[in-house]
């Protein structure tokens, strides 16, 4: 691994970003993490509660949108590396406000290419070999009948306000390849899962309303298919691209473990029910399970070939699905403060606390 890199994480308070830092600050002691993060509802400085500022360590609060900000951090901090998670990810707020998602993820990337090739491409420049790794999603893709993988060469299909706007990031990342030879990676993931995710997406959102005896919503038939992958496997393996990965490629990370929504549902009730007993009405929390109306334009079936990745990088997922939903369970047993904290807003109060 390389030594005495500047590293800017872009998003570093949500649920990936956070897992990411994590991992950076324990496996990278000579690294320097620049944690740039706007708090929207999606930030929490909780998620890095114990991490202290220092020679390690800055966290910044600010808007990949804004220009003037991104230049002057990239000059201030001499950028090596830029890991860019921030981006509006949730698939049902694109639906009903899809404007925000235009915003952060094709005009807050594009803001950051732009900081990046200014401090870069310039005469000036005096850093290390930099690398600009863009993180998005199988979902820009579009849907898989019930056979075949997304590969590498899988052409763009996005179905959702949300995919078509990391799409777009896509292509704007390699247009600034092929333009100015800015050194630039792109990884697609597949479904994450795991620690200080948000409780809108469907894990968290099983846990926290099976704890609290109310319905677990699935879409139409539950038999909607996604690819499963724990995000410390997922933040690894960025490490590994990041690194050592060619530039201008693509890389697609996947959890080899495609699961139907129900399953999924179904296993965390089960995982529940037998760490910590049945509810007080003493039936099985699958019994909370309720079918509601389908959501517009739901992908059937994402699934990720990986191979890639394992081919080039010797990359392959850790940790089995049972297993990391039984680590996830258990840390959201552990953490229920945290959980409730973000249930009822009041973890937007951390910053005040940390920052005044």
């Amino acid at each position: 691994m390389e030594t005495n890199r500047r590293i800017l994480v872009t998003g570093g308070c949500g649920f990936i970003g956070a897992n990411f830092v994590r991992l950076i600050l324990a496996e990278q002691p000579d690294w320097r993490v620049i944690n740039l993060d706007k708090l929207t509802y999606a930030g929490n400085l909780q998620n890095l509660e114990g991490i202290e500022e220092g020679e390690q360590y800055r966290f910044v609060k600010a808007d990949i949108c804004d220009a003037s900000a991104m230049e002057k951090l990239f000059v201030e901090e001499q950028i090596d590396y830029v890991v860019h998670f921030a981006a509006e990810s949730h698939v049902d707020r694109s639906i009903t406000g899809p404007a925000a998602f235009i915003q952060t993820n094709i005009v807050g990337t594009f803001t950051l290419l732009e900081a990046a090739r200014k401090a870069w491409l310039s005469g000036d420049w005096k850093g290390n070999d930099p690398r600009f790794l863009h993180v998005s999603t199988d979902e820009v893709y579009g849907s898989l009948g019930e056979t075949g993988m997304f590969t590498e060469t899988t052409p763009f299909d996005p179905r959702s306000p949300y995919s078509a706007s990391k799409a777009s990031s896509d292509h704007l990342v390699n247009a600034y390849l092929h333009t100015y030879e800015l050194p630039v990676l792109i990884t697609n993931c597949s479904n994450n899962y795991g620690p200080y995710q948000f409780p809108e997406k469907l894990i968290p959102l099983v846990f926290h309303n099976s704890m609290t005896g109310k319905e677990l919503p699935i879409y139409g038939d539950g038999k909607y298919v996604r690819d499963w992958l724990y995000v410390k496997d997922h933040c690894e393996a960025i490490v590994e691209v990041l690194v050592r990965g060619r530039i201008g490629q693509s890389y697609n990370i996947g959890g080899n473990n495609e699961k139907q929504n129900l399953e999924v549902v179904t296993l965390i009730c089960d995982t529940l029910d037998e760490k910590i007993g049945l509810p007080a009405s003493g039936a099985p929390r699958r019994e909370l399970i309720t079918f509601v109306k389908d959501r517009l334009g739901h992908d059937r079936r994402y699934a990720i070939d990986a191979s890639f990745i394992k081919e080039q990088l010797g990359w392959e997922p850790q940790v089995t699905f049972e297993e990391g939903i039984a680590r996830t369970v258990d840390w959201y047993l552990a953490n229920q403060d945290w959980v409730a904290s973000v249930i009822d807003g009041s973890y937007q109060k951390y910053y005040e606390k940390m920052y005044g």
